[in-house]
């Protein structure tokens, strides 16, 4: 829907906001309705075709629940759930603002706004109402490897939310199965962020025990423990300016639990050994590949913290919930590998590219990453065919992958060479074909390997 035949509605208890904006879409929208009292809306919708709702996200009300944005978000969204909502926010208010997104919130916009960025922001809200996409956006966090691309829907709708929260303060949970990259998530929304030229520190807090939990990531002071032989900062202090980036948070102990909480709601940390705090100025990005419900068991982690952690949730979808992105992904797999193992650019055949769609890959982009790698290695021509295509070595190592961004290649072809000749009790000649060699370079590969 173009904004021309738009009726949008403004509901703001300043007169001067209602003026300026009502101002402001005259001459752009076919109708602007002006609402200072909340109380008025769902009489307002039921008798107008409203489109987009311009939203304040505080009133002085009777409702006085200290963020009436929030509970009138709600009720708009139960009266005409098709509505957008745009929430007009104070700078002070935009952690409320960005939680307004997990309620349904189509976007928000900060006093004071730029008049031009609000008209292109209800712009494109009514376009995509109607289906009609704008270019496709993809979030790239560093070049070559680490870049997130797709033009699913599912990931065209992470992208435009991680644009939207990344330069605010926001802490973040991003869920999703191993190889979905989190990580590079992570990474992409600390580069957009205000804090772009500060440090991004990440930690595997999962693997850490409880000793290593408090070195680690509060420091230490020399003679803490046995092993402390010199003063040492923990990430906190490593991070500060910056972005912490906490993985597989779902691993750790409630005692651990209870320990990080208290470094959140302080903003303080004490290295062990001593009883000196310091202050700390972190933005917090946290990942698991726990679902939710699960993790909201309070026998396994605590509410509280997952109230402060999770201002805002990203879920990254597995690889088979987004099947339009895998040709793209492996193509660009397929040119970056080509250029590393300095090879001619390639692509896929046909019957490639159906195999590539009909795989399920339980090991997600990782494993897709991996297994074009191979195809890249292994080519004779510029063009790989299905039977370059050996998902057998993936699934080997799968479960060593999940657990080790940086297995070597070379282990893993070992692993799956080893499993593939005792499949076929040693038989050479079945064990090549399956793995998509010849006899003579099966042979080189058990030379190589020792095997």
């Amino acid at each position: 829907m173009i904004l021309k035949k738009a009726t949008v509605l403004i509901v703001d208890d300043d007169p001067d906001v209602l003026t300026a904006v009502k101002l402001l879409l005259k001459t752009e929208a076919h109708e602007v309705i002006t609402e200072k009292n909340p109380e008025n809306v769902n009489w307002l919708l039921q008798r107008n075709q409203v489109d987009m709702v311009l939203l304040d996200m505080n009133f002085n009300s009777a409702i006085n629940t200290g963020n009436e944005g929030l509970y009138w978000l709600r009720k708009i969204k139960e009266w005409k759930p098709e509505v957008c909502v745009i929430m007009i926010t104070a700078y002070g208010d935009i952690d409320l603002a960005v939680r307004s997104l997990k309620e349904g919130a189509n976007d928000f916009i900060v006093k004071p706004w730029h008049n031009e960025r609000l008209i292109e922001t209800i712009k494109e809200l009514l376009d995509k109402k109607e289906g009609v996409k704008s270019n496709k956006a993809s979030v790239k966090s560093v070049a070559g490897e680490k870049s997130i691309l797709g033009e699913s829907d599912v990931m065209q709708d992470i992208f435009y939310k991680v644009n939207k929260i990344a330069p605010t303060d926001a802490n973040i949970l991003l869920l999703g199965e191993n190889g979905t990259g989190k990580d590079l998530m992570a990474k992409a929304i600390h580069e957009r962020s205000l804090r772009a030229d500060q440090p991004f520190i990440k930690v595997d807090v999962g693997a850490l025990t409880d000793t290593l939990f408090e070195s680690e990531l509060f420091g230490h002071k020399k003679g803490a423990y046995t092993d402390a032989r010199e003063d040492r900062s923990g990430r906190f202090e490593d991070a500060h300016g910056g972005t912490l980036f906490l993985d597989e948070i779902g691993n750790i102990s409630l005692q651990q639990q209870a320990k990080l909480l208290t470094v959140l709601q302080n903003r303080q940390v004490t290295r062990l050994g001593t009883n000196k705090a310091l202050d700390i100025d972190i933005r917090l990005i946290c990942a698991t590949n726990l679902p939710l419900p699960e993790l909201a068991n309070e026998n396994r982690f605590r509410k509280d913290l997952i109230y402060r952690i999770n201002t805002v949730e990203i879920n990254m979808p597995p690889l088979r919930k987004r099947n339009e992105d895998i040709v793209i992904l492996a193509r660009h797999f397929a040119k970056l590998y080509a250029a590393k193992y300095l090879k001619t650019a390639m692509d896929f055949d046909l019957a490639a590219i159906q195999k590539l769609k009909s795989y399920n890959y339980p090991g997600n982009v990782r494993e897709l990453q991996y297994t074009i790698e191979r195809a890249v290695i292994m080519a004779d021509e510029s063009v790989l065919r299905a039977d370059d295509l050996i998902f057998s070595i993936l699934e080997t190592a799968q479960d060593i992958v999940a657990h080790d961004d940086n297995i070597p290649l070379s282990l893993m072809e070992k692993n799956a060479i080893l499993r593939v000749i005792d499949k076929h009790n040693g038989n050479i000649t079945r064990a090549a074909k399956e793995l998509g060699l010849t006899r003579t370079a099966l042979y080189r590969r058990l030379s190589k390997y020792d095997i």
